[in-house]
């Protein structure tokens, strides 16, 4: 009958590095686990987060949307407000502009039936020029009155010419001479309290006109004529 040895200790030292290899088995499941979870509650957090500034961006979104509509609605009210005063500030020009016309024309009247220096007759009482559409064109409206003086009408005519320099030369033309071709030269009038014209006039080239003379000439006994000169640059405008 065989015998075997028997080593004291071995049996002991062969659990003790199967209990090591367990107990590192043991240790690496469980420092997964820890890991495994961790990284659930890193997702968890990161997921609520991400939730979290969803909501955020959505309430600044919906802020921002609020925002804008406050602005057109300011935007829209700036505009009624500015066409709302542009309207009034139009009105009160119009209104400005009555007033002076109604107080040019009490004062032209006035003029008419109690003349500050007291005279009679006829009387030029506007002499006005405003360029035309065409180079060399002007537009002449005159305006005659009979001052304190009416019982009975004034019947006359105008004669008009205009000094200046042709060339370099001093020229004189007569309103035949500055006439559009479909004009009338003769320039009659009759009235009793005024008459006012309009007459287009053709400057000739090479013309610089420098003066205006207007003969108002009465037909009408006891009613003088007149005669006046006015400067052709402070008669436009």
């Amino acid at each position: 009958m065989k015998s075997r040895s028997y080593m004291p200790g071995t049996g002991a030292s062969v659990g003790m590095r199967i209990a090591a290899v367990m107990a590192i088995l043991v240790g690496a499941y469980l420092i997964f686990e820890f890991g495994r979870i961790q990284a659930d509650f890193n997702i968890v957090d990161a997921s609520k987060e991400k939730q979290d500034l969803r909501a955020e961006i959505d309430l600044r979104d919906e802020e921002i949307l609020l925002l804008k509509q406050d602005v057109a609605r300011l935007e829209t009210n700036s505009l009624v407000e500015g066409e709302a005063y542009k309207d009034v500030e139009t009105n009160l020009i119009d209104l400005q502009q009555k007033i002076q016309e109604q107080k040019n024309a009490i004062a032209f009247y006035r003029g008419i039936v109690s003349p500050k220096d007291g005279g009679r007759g006829l009387r030029i009482a506007n002499l006005k020029l405003t360029r035309g559409k065409d180079e060399q064109h002007f537009n002449l409206r005159l305006v005659l009155v009979q001052v304190m003086q009416h019982d009975r009408s004034v019947k006359g005519k105008v004669e008009f010419s205009v000094e200046g320099a042709q060339n370099g030369v001093t020229t004189t033309y007569k309103l035949a001479q500055l006439l559009p071709e479909d004009g009338k030269s003769n320039w009659p009038f009759a009235f009793r309290y005024f008459q006012d014209f309009d007459r287009e006039l053709v400057i000739p080239d090479g013309f610089t006109p420098d003066k205006i003379t207007v003969e108002v000439i009465s037909n009408t006994r006891s009613i003088a004529s007149l005669t006046e000169s006015f400067d052709w640059l402070a008669g436009q405008s």
